[in-house]
């Protein structure tokens, strides 16, 4: 079962290819990685979500 996205969680929307989910619009997924602009996700099923926002702001908080 593949598991949908939500604005802040962290996807891999390519191998070793990671970005944040910054909204959905229309069902549209936007991505943003650092240094980027944001950008429609081309193939939103494709995306898997390595951590869950709230995972990633634990995660960050503990460094």
């Amino acid at each position: 079962m593949t598991v949908k996205p939500a604005v802040g969680d962290e996807v891999e929307y390519a191998p070793d290819r990671v970005a944040i989910v910054t909204d959905i619009r229309n069902d549209v997924v936007i991505l943003r990685r650092p240094g980027y602009p944001e950008w429609p996700a081309p193939a939103p099923e494709q995306l898997r979500v390595k951590r869950r926002r709230v995972q990633r702001i634990a995660d960050e908080e503990s460094c």
